[in-house]
């Protein structure tokens, strides 16, 4: 008696510990990956209470890039999910096709070759304006987050030399996307991992987490091969062949070709 008990008691005990959050979207899409453009697994309903078993970044929902991996083996967004507070709340994902480079050590911040190649198909701008499709933007590309770019630490007008720090502030987050949509197969040297972050920078995070390229290169394909093949795929804007597009894609390619020593993913060097 008294052993069954302490083992009653036992599991009481780690059940009560087994910490869950309510749902609090009427109905909450669990998907196979951390974004909202891979396949939905299952849904919750407003209430439903989940447990986490580890978080992650993805596909930014209002303002909040969490994704919390539920103990259904799937991802939703934590905009979704009430924990009590606006960050982590447990362990971060590692290894797998979803869960980004399981040693944590690619390179955040890209090469000036990158930076270059990234400022020189986004074009300058001094202060803060609508680029061609009515978004607010600065510089190379920064877009604003907050009303007249008040996000931006730097004095307006920028110049070109402030314009290529902010844009090297700004790279890192697409770095860590790419980052955590790529298992431990592909490895990348710098000029590489530019290449692609140059191209998350111009598709948007969740087109490049649910491309091909991304998908080929999780397999084990040859870098070399599968961004000469998929890279120039990306040339259409509006339904339409854009020549500044695939001349962008060729200076990428040409870019992740370029021969260097330095690794970037999975491990940085």
């Amino acid at each position: 008696m008294k052993l069954l008990s302490i083992a009653v008691f036992a599991l009481a005990s780690a059940t009560s510990f087994a910490k869950t959050y309510p749902i609090t979207g009427n109905t909450v899409n669990c998907r196979s990956g951390p974004g909202t453009s891979y396949s939905v697994k299952k849904s919750y309903k407003k209430g439903a209470q989940v447990s986490i078993s580890c978080q992650t970044s993805g596909t930014s929902v209002s303002g909040n890039s969490i994704w919390d991996k539920t103990s259904d083996g799937c991802y939703v967004a934590d905009y979704y999910v009430k924990t009590g507070v606006n960050g982590y709340v447990t362990k971060k994902c590692s290894g797998g096709s979803n869960g980004g480079s399981s040693s944590g050590s690619y390179c955040k911040k890209v090469n000036t070759a990158g930076v270059n190649l990234v400022a020189q198909w986004e074009g300058f701008v001094a202060s803060p304006k609508p680029d061609p499709i009515g978004l607010p933007t600065v510089g190379y590309g920064h877009l604003c987050q907050k009303k007249n770019c008040a996000e931006v630490k730097y004095k307006f007008p920028l110049t070109k030399t402030t314009a290529k720090q902010l844009l090297s502030d700004d790279l890192p987050k697409y770095s860590k996307c790419l980052a955590a949509a790529l298992n431990s197969k592909p490895k990348l040297n710098q000029n590489q991992w530019a290449a692609l972050t140059s191209w998350v920078f111009n598709v948007g995070c969740g087109n490049a987490k649910s491309s091909t390229l991304v998908k080929r290169l999780n397999k084990g394909d040859s870098p070399n091969t599968v961004a000469a093949q998929e890279l120039p795929k990306w040339r259409m804007a509006g339904g339409k062949v854009m020549q500044g597009l695939v001349n962008r894609r060729k200076a990428e390619i040409k870019l992740f070709k370029t021969a260097s020593s330095k690794q970037a993913y999975p491990k940085c060097q």
